[in-house]
């Protein structure tokens, strides 16, 4: 009996150690495990709509992947990426920052997907009495972004066609600045996207402006990301049906 029993714990033992070295993961590893992370970089004035992509077309087809956003400056992006900040997909307001992307070899090919137009908004009432692309901007307290900025050098382009020379106040990093500080009265005339204007409701009024200027918006995958056949995924989300009409709502327009 004695012998008996020590050739079934000896043979228990052994189950054990076969168990221990099964190469087959443990359930609770499976469940423990974290959702993958898609990063964009993108420019301010996506900071609504690419949100309500993300979950509504592109995280319902890719389960258990969430995506984590920057909204700055195109520049702003671009520099960032010089710099080695880790992204996979990279969303430009203008084809020039996107040249600098492609130009440096940090993006794959980039393929338009959005437009967006120029104009002009006051605060509710307009208090600085602006009229358009005319005399009332010399003596108005106005707020653009900066030359490097998409809708800066887009600014830049319609007042040069205008024949307006003025000195803003304030050149702002990122269009959403420039609505910020007309939304607060802190300017009486901003030069930002159709987008951002919808977006601020009734704290702005649009001032219509005989010059249209008009930005084309490219999207292309970061060579050193990690996840580039989700980030090709994510861009399809953007270009799909779906995804376009979510940018129509937000005032962009088909390129």
């Amino acid at each position: 009996m004695k012998k008996t029993a020590k050739i079934f714990a000896t043979l228990a033992a052994a189950s054990m150690m076969l168990a221990a070295c099964s190469g087959s993961p443990a359930p609770a590893d499976k469940e423990g495990a974290e959702p993958q992370t898609l990063t964009v970089f993108a420019a301010a004035s996506l900071n609504k709509v690419f949100p309500q992509i993300a979950e509504e077309v592109f995280e319902p087809a890719n389960e258990g992947v969430k995506v984590s956003f920057s909204f700055e400056g195109s520049s702003t992006l671009v520099d960032q990426l010089k710099n080695g900040a880790p992204a996979d997909v990279f969303a430009s307001a203008d084809t020039r920052n996107m040249d600098k992307a492609t130009d440096a070899d940090l993006v794959e090919a980039p393929e338009p997907f959005a437009l967006n137009t120029l104009t002009l908004i006051v605060p509710a009432g307009n208090p600085g009495g602006v009229t358009g692309l005319d005399d009332s901007l010399k003596s108005a307290k106005v707020i653009k972004c900066h030359a490097e900025v998409p809708c800066g050098n887009l600014t830049n382009k319609v007042l040069n066609e205008a024949g307006i020379e003025l000195t803003p106040v304030s050149e702002e990093q990122k269009v959403t600045d420039v609505r910020g500080k007309i939304e607060s009265g802190e300017g009486d005339a901003g030069f930002v996207y159709m987008t951002d204007a919808i977006a601020a409701g009734d704290k702005v009024e649009i001032i219509p402006i005989d010059v249209k200027g008009v930005n084309e918006y490219p999207i292309a995958v970061v060579k050193d990301s990690k996840s580039g056949k989700l980030a090709r995924k994510f861009i399809e989300a953007v270009l799909s049906d779906e995804g376009q009409e979510l940018l129509k709502q937000y005032g962009f327009a088909r390129p």
